[in-house]
């Protein structure tokens, strides 16, 4: 069989070169738009569901929140595992899905069961899915730094919340922009329990009053001299004297009972569970961008850096972002060296062939069997999905060196045969 092939090739040589050539611009173009990284993504087709139970104990987070949402997701289909974790204030649910599962398909899955499943859980709870990202879909991290000291950590917090999270948020191939470090900025009403006993005004009513004033309510429309006018009351808080004049209701004389006459309105930060340092100097606020799962790594780097340079020009002064982890280097110097490699075995192929058999034409086709098996494992790489990383870069240049010599072997009895035979 083998005997027939190489006839057969020698026979139409025109044929072959012609193929040659089209497989490896086939490849070439492969190459090109091949998914790169630093590192393969072995991670399991995951979905994770973040279930927030404020004020709650673990064990009843458990038994309410955990217990309901494993149990539901266990008959979903292709479910290999599900996991729960139950801590204080909020529940985590990863649920494990079988190899070779589209990972929408998987959420998609998770979100149907979850429509199920909420009905068992108490009022208010509403389970949500993490961000469609993998194990590997930390590509940069960035901190934003005030050189001038005039903006303290709640408001370094604040603007990555409203402002760079949001902008990073709407580019192409990114899943989520995590915030990390700082201060979260509240409304904080810290009620007097002796007040409210003087004044007999009930915690609920409190709460219910705060509620109710932070709202938008919308009324009709008024027709006059053939033009409608929308009628609509905006109720949402501004300031903290927004909070202290929300009345409760009348006192024993008939004066307003209002909630700064029973509570302490302040701004305060939310409970935090961990801090966030920068080179031992102090705390710092930071933002994780998390990539697309399925998306090329290097081009969503390459795009969140294109924006943060847009958005630098419009930082307030003394704001500055400072990028720490950034995985584009990374994966640049694998395929540097990869190049670098492919580069050496060629020339080292072409002294080894010119010196051993003297035939320069021998020693290019043993060169040209470098590029050309390169282009054709990267047409097999580009279609099963699997990304140019350290791994799979480093087995091609393993397999050049057996590919090679038996390039080498190949030529050589060639060489001999046509010596003997001439």
């Amino acid at each position: 069989m083998l005997e027939k092939i190489i006839a057969g090739s020698v026979r139409n040589r025109f044929i072959v070169v012609f193929a040659t050539i089209v497989l490896s611009l086939w490849g070439l173009w492969c190459l090109v738009n091949i998914k790169l990284n630093a590192v393969p993504d072995m991670s399991d087709v995951q979905v994770i569901i973040y279930t927030p139970f404020i004020g709650q104990p673990p064990q009843v987070v458990e038994d309410q929140v955990t217990y309901p949402l494993v149990h539901a997701l266990l008959s979903a289909a292709n479910v290999k595992v599900v996991r729960g974790f139950s801590f204080f204030n909020f529940s985590l649910v990863y649920v494990v899905f079988e190899d070779g599962t589209d990972f929408y398909w998987a959420r998609s899955r998770a979100l149907e069961y979850l429509n199920y499943a909420a009905q068992q859980l108490p009022p208010g709870v509403t389970p949500t899915l993490g961000p469609d990202s993998t194990g590997v879909g930390w590509v940069f991290e960035y901190v934003l730094l005030d050189r001038t000291g005039k903006w303290d950590l709640a408001q370094l917090r604040s603007y990555q919340d409203w402002h760079l999270k949001y902008a990073l948020g709407t580019v192409p191939g990114v899943a989520e922009v995590a915030s990390l470090g700082g201060f979260v900025r509240q409304y904080q009403v810290e009620v007097d329990p002796r007040k409210l006993v003087a004044y007999k005004v009930p915690l609920s009513r409190v709460q219910q009053a705060i509620k109710n004033s932070n709202n938008a309510v919308g009324g009709r429309v008024l027709e006059r001299a053939g033009e409608e006018y929308r009628i609509t009351a905006l109720g949402y808080i501004k300031s903290l004297d927004d909070v202290r004049a929300i009345p409760l209701g009348l006192g024993p004389q008939g004066a307003p009972i209002y909630v700064g006459d029973v509570a302490d309105v302040h701004f305060g930060p939310e409970l935090r569970r961990g801090v966030a340092d920068l080179d031992g100097k102090g705390e710092a606020v930071a933002g994780i961008v998390e990539m697309r799962a399925g998306e090329n790594a290097l081009s969503v780097i390459h795009r969140v850096k294109e924006r943060l340079k847009q958005i630098q020009k419009d930082l307030p002064p003394g704001l500055e972002i400072v990028p720490i982890y950034d995985r584009s280097g990374l994966i640049e110097r694998a395929v540097d060296n990869l190049r670098h490699k492919l580069v050496e075995e060629s020339l080292i192929v072409v002294i080894v062939t010119i010196v051993f058999l003297a035939n320069f034409g021998g020693a290019m086709v043993s060169v040209l069997m470098i590029p050309a098996g390169v282009l054709l494992a990267a047409i097999a790489m580009y279609y099963a999905g699997v990304s140019a990383d350290l791994m799979s870069l480093a087995g091609i240049a393993v397999a050049i060196g057996a590919m090679v010599d038996a390039a080498v072997v190949m030529v050589e009895n060639g060489h001999r045969y046509l010596v003997e035979h001439t």
